[in-house]
């Protein structure tokens, strides 16, 4: 699947909310960069950490919650 379409549904995953996305895409990034498997079967090598997270956001294997309390 082309790399726009798995952003797209990525995206969907997270009610349509930019931000939230590039937050979740960046801090599982950082996760993946320091070692923690990917939660897709993807080869680690030929992929950015910031695609890998974002295939698995799209494919609903990350939650993404949002603190209705936090502090701004």
């Amino acid at each position: 699947m082309r790399l726009e379409k798995i952003a797209a549904k990525a995206l969907e995953q997270v009610g349509y909310d930019r931000y939230l996305l590039s937050v979740a895409v960046a801090k599982r990034a950082n996760q993946l960069a320091v070692g923690k498997e990917p939660l897709v079967d993807v080869d680690i090598k030929r992929f950015k950490y910031t695609d890998i997270a974002l295939m698995e956001i799209a494919e609903g294997k990350l939650k993404i919650e949002v603190e209705e309390n936090a502090t701004r």
